[in-house]
């Protein structure tokens, strides 16, 4: 299928790796337009496309990688959502990549805030606790499948996103909704940053 990400830094690059690798298209773009995207989508190689925000936010799945800050003004001026499945790669930090300075979300999710600004859209959190090299990385080692977690309110959705994950190589495990399941995976939650491997039954 073709999957767009809104956001084509570092971590929309590692996923965009893992979606091509198993055969989906991966239609990238960022606030700067395709033309600057050129060089991005020529090193991913076949099946990576450079597109424009609503480009990739028509197709069935989309990533949203952007930074925290930018979400309500990206959401805002994207097209009405018409039951994409949007996967929230987001985590609450203020500033650009690299700053790690929290944002006070409340007692909320981010997913659920995502959700607020995204209506129409099926939200499922998913990959937030990963760090770019393990993104990057083989999802299989030595024997042994790198955990990926996932919440949603939708079941179909995340279910949709549970076997594109597990295509990936990644053992996926289900934290419930988006509000309970999202605060343990995002920053400042008790799996955040950390990198789980689970090896199957002998």
């Amino acid at each position: 299928m073709e999957i767009g990400t809104i956001g084509a830094g570092a971590f929309a690059q590692a996923f965009a790796k893992q979606a091509l690798k198993t055969g989906h298209k991966v239609k990238l773009s960022n606030s700067r337009g395709p033309d600057s995207l050129r060089e991005i989508v020529n090193h991913l190689g076949p099946g990576a496309i450079a597109a424009t925000k609503e480009e990739a936010a028509a197709c069935e799945m989309v990533l949203l990688a952007v930074p925290w800050d930018k979400v309500p003004e990206t959401l805002a001026r994207l097209p009405e959502w018409t039951n994409q499945i949007l996967i929230d790669g987001t985590n609450p930090f203020h500033g650009e990549a690299g700053d790690f300075t929290p944002a006070d979300v409340g007692n909320l999710s981010t997913s659920q805030l995502v959700a607020a600004h995204a209506p129409g859209a099926r939200v499922v959190k998913a990959l937030n606790n990963m760090t770019v090299p393990n993104l990057e990385a083989e999802p299989v080692v030595s024997g042994a499948r790198r955990v990926a977690f996932i919440s949603a309110d939708n079941d179909g959705a995340k279910k949709r996103v549970e076997i594109l994950l597990e295509s990936f190589g990644y053992s996926v495990i289900d934290l419930g909704n988006l509000r309970d399941g999202g605060l343990i995976q995002q920053a400042g939650g008790p799996l955040a940053g950390r990198d789980f491997l689970e090896r199957g039954e002998s």
